[in-house]
């Protein structure tokens, strides 16, 4: 990670090295935070964040789903957002909203324990690679099963649920594969271990349906949109990992990873194919503001110039 200027917290620009918390901080124990990761692009206007409100938005609802009440609005941390892009001076970054119970109690429960709420940015370059999302990447489908909705919300972006992707991501770069595929209890497919997934079969595009324990992906909706308004049938129904053996293309969407193509499961080849192609350069026509026909979620951002 590149260290920059500035991190906002609580309410402030700090420097990025002063933007500390104390090691009893509840968060850090019992992985009682939420975040978001959101991108700002480079473009022929200045930078532009993409889906910045909805993202925001979906930070206050995984705080709900927690028990948590998150000490600025929407639009406060809207202003934040816009504040630390300008002050770090970066035509292109990610940011990292997070929100997290801090110090005070520690037992189990959350007390009355503040909640410290951050943004950071840095540069971010793809997730699964450049290479990857030229060439495809290969996946495996883990071992360690996606946890269920009734076992933690997964509707919401909660800190702690990510000990189940970490696990499931170790496991497949352990075994020599790029990212982890993770099924259901029930043996149906859920997503990766930082992004949703789809297939496509007989130019149909098919993704697991919201109830098998996946987060409610901004750009797996932004996909989903794209792709109907090109002429595409999206169809959200229960996969097993056999439809991904045997289908045309499969692919992974995320903020991270943005879209990227999955060219081998499990050593069975797929193959990169031109639907997840298309969408990948509707995508990048859009978020790079090259494209009009989505112009709505981008929100341009000011920019300090040089040296200020």
């Amino acid at each position: 990670m590149r260290e920059l200027e500035k991190i906002w917290m609580n309410g402030e620009l700090v420097d990025w090295g002063d933007a500390r918390v104390h090691v009893g901080a509840h968060g850090l124990h019992y992985g009682t935070g939420v975040f978001e990761g959101i991108r700002c692009y480079e473009t022929a206007k200045g930078p532009a964040v993409f889906r910045l409100g909805d993202h925001l938005q979906r930070l206050q609802n995984s705080a709900r789903l927690l028990y948590m009440e998150i000490p600025y609005g929407v639009e406060e941390l809207r202003s934040a957002a816009h504040e630390l892009i300008a002050a770090n001076g970066l035509p292109e970054c990610y940011l990292r909203p997070i929100a997290f119970y801090g110090y005070g109690e520690l037992g189990v429960h959350t007390g009355s324990n503040p909640v410290d709420t951050v943004i950071m940015s840095w540069p971010w370059a793809p997730y699964l690679g450049e290479e990857g999302q030229k060439s495809g990447i290969r996946a495996m489908v883990s071992s360690w099963k996606r946890v269920g909705p009734n076992t933690i919300p997964h509707v919401a972006k909660a800190t702690g649920i990510y000990l189940n992707s970490m696990l499931a991501v170790h496991e497949a770069n352990r075994a020599g594969y790029d990212e982890a595929i993770l099924l259901t209890d029930e043996g149906y497919v859920a997503d990766g271990s930082g992004e949703n997934v789809f297939m496509v079969r007989d130019g149909v595009l098919y993704t697991p349906d919201l109830a098998t324990s996946i987060l409610p992906g901004i750009t797996r909706d932004t996909v989903i949109q794209i792709a109907q308004d090109l002429g595409h049938r999206v169809v959200e129904k229960n996969i097993i990992r056999a439809d991904l053996y045997l289908a045309d293309e499969v692919f992974m969407v995320g903020t991270a990873a943005e879209v990227t193509p999955i060219r081998s499961v499990d050593d069975q080849e797929v193959g990169v194919g031109p639907i997840t192609l298309e969408l990948q350069q509707a995508y990048w026509d859009t978020v790079r503001g090259r494209s009009e026909r989505w112009s709505q979620w981008l929100e341009y951002a000011t920019r300090a110039p040089a040296g200020a």
